[in-house]
């Protein structure tokens, strides 16, 4: 059923949640777990479930993106026939940029017209998964659904805007909660901002949103038409590490750590990134390493323990890096202590500095900090 389907993944969705990671790079190049982004495991799913037709759709910061996706020959989707599309952040029609995802839809209508796949994919990136979707779209199939919602069960986390599903005993959606008053913690049905739906019937919704002046997807389609549309939900009971604050960002990172987790994501299907041609890492005398993922190219010389290395990484002599996310290219100075930190790319932190955060609120220093 995946070959029937063509993906739209929205690169620039909930970036409010993690300004700091933001700045200069979209949503979905945000680094993750030593050498992916967040965009990998999304495309990974999607190409592992044989779509080959991805559309990504953009709004700012996006060089970044665009340089890791390339050609998008890693993910096999450097196709003459769809492959992976740049789809710009405006309209055919004007060149203003798209503020909600209704507009978003909209200025990609020609795109989605000249498809004949029969379903769309449409999903954020704000999370990461290993998610078989050819399984949901046989299930969209059999329920003959208009739309079919992602769910998860778990924890709600610190966003406000989140969505809760309520479903009856055959799946069909009869309650949907647009940014419920429930405490950090607390369980449901968690919409993931994932979503498979009739490329017709998209057409059609996005052609009757600009006659009506709706603006919001979720409250003018989702919510006011529930009763009317074949709306079902689609429980995921995989492990979802949702990007929903810094210290999401950083408790999913280090959850990589654990072997269940890494299972979960990288057992039976490959996760694809973008391949570099980096010499393995090299470990000194002195240096001792414990419970971390240390990337190609590093080297080390101090130690590291509880810890995430991107590529490229150099920590020096009597350097102690404990619990800390190292993105790619930094140096870490002799004698330097880290806990509970996260460094941006290309940072540089001189000889006998003490830095310490914690979990609920890791130390972050931004790209091409010198200190």
């Amino acid at each position: 059923m995946a070959a029937s389907a063509i993906g739209v993944i929205f690169s620039n969705m909930h970036e409010e949640t993690v300004p700091e990671l933001v700045r200069r790079r979209t949503m979905a190049s945000i680094p993750f777990g030593g050498r992916y982004r967040i965009i990998d495991f999304i495309l990974s799913n999607m190409v592992n479930s044989g779509i080959t037709t991805v559309g990504l759709m953009t709004n700012n910061n996006y060089r970044s993106l665009i340089d890791h996706i390339g050609s998008g020959k890693d993910w096999d989707l450097a196709r003459k026939d769809g492959g992976v599309i740049l789809l710009p952040p405006f309209s055919e029609k004007h060149d203003k940029l798209y503020t909600n995802r209704l507009e978003a839809l909209g200025s990609v209508s020609g795109f989605l017209s000249r498809r004949k796949e029969k379903y769309v994919v449409l999903t954020d990136c704000d999370g990461v998964a290993r998610i078989d979707i050819s399984d949901i779209i046989d299930y969209h199939e059999s329920k003959q659904a208009d739309i079919t919602l992602v769910t998860h069960h778990g924890k709600v986390g610190h966003r406000s805007d989140f969505m809760l599903i309520h479903s009856d005993d055959n799946g069909r959606v009869n309650e949907i909660q647009l940014s419920p008053h429930m405490s950090e913690g607390s369980k449901a049905d968690i919409f993931i901002n994932m979503m498979i739906i009739n490329r017709q019937f998209l057409l059609n919704i996005v052609e009757d949103s600009v006659t009506h002046g709706f603006s919001s997807f979720e409250s003018d389609i989702l919510v006011k038409q529930l009763n009317s549309l074949q709306i079902y939900q689609y429980d995921f009971k995989g492990y979802y590490a949702g990007i929903d604050s810094m210290a999401a960002y950083y408790k999913h990172n280090m959850e990589l750590l654990e072997k269940d987790v890494r299972d979960e994501l990288f057992g039976e299907r490959d996760i694809y990134t973008k391949v570099r041609d980096s010499a393995p890492s090299k470990y000194g005398e002195n240096a001792v390493v414990k419970n971390s993922l240390i990337s190609d190219g590093c080297v080390i010389e101090g130690v590291v323990e509880n810890s995430i290395l991107f590529r490229g990484v150099k920590v020096q002599k009597g350097a102690v890096v404990r619990n800390s996310i190292i993105m790619q290219d930094n140096i870490i100075g002799a004698n330097t202590s880290l806990d509970c930190v996260i460094t941006d790319k290309n940072v540089v932190i001189s000889d006998r500095k003490t830095l310490a955060g914690c979990s609920d609120l890791p130390y972050f220093i931004q790209k091409g900090t010198r200190l």
